[in-house]
C-alpha cells in the first residue's frame, strides 16, 4: 500500500512518461496485461492511454489492470492511468 507521499512522488515521476500501452475497443485483455507485466518488470512505473473507443471507464480499467497485474494505481487523470509495481529482479525506485 503507497502512502499519500509515496503516490505524489511517484506522480511527479510519471509527468514525463509517455504511455507504453493503449488499452482499446476489446478492453483489458490477456496481451495487454501480459505486455503491462513486462513493461512493470522493466520500468516499474508505466502510463497507460485508455482510448475513447473502449467501452470501461479509466477508472474501472485501472483497477483491472492492478489487481491482474499485482500492482497499485498510483493516479487516473482524464484517459490516463498510471500504475506501480515493484520489481522483483533489479534495484529500482527508491520511494520515500
Amino acid at each position: 500500500m503507497l502512502t499519500s507521499k509515496q503516490r505524489a512522488f511517484l506522480r511527479a515521476m510519471a509527468n514525463n512518461l509517455a504511455p507504453a500501452a493503449q488499452i482499446g475497443r476489446q478492453g483489458v485483455t490477456p496481451e495487454a496485461v501480459r505486455s503491462l507485466d513486462e513493461a512493470l518488470e522493466a520500468r516499474e512505473i508505466v502510463k497507460v492511454t485508455v482510448l475513447n473507443n473502449c467501452e470501461e471507464e479509466p477508472k474501472a480499467v485501472a483497477e483491472t489492470l492492478a489487481g491482474r497485474t499485482r500492482a497499485e494505481v498510483v493516479q487516473v487523470i482524464g484517459n490516463k492511468v498510471v500504475v506501480y509495481r515493484k520489481s522483483r529482479t533489479k534495484q529500482g525506485i527508491e520511494l520515500p
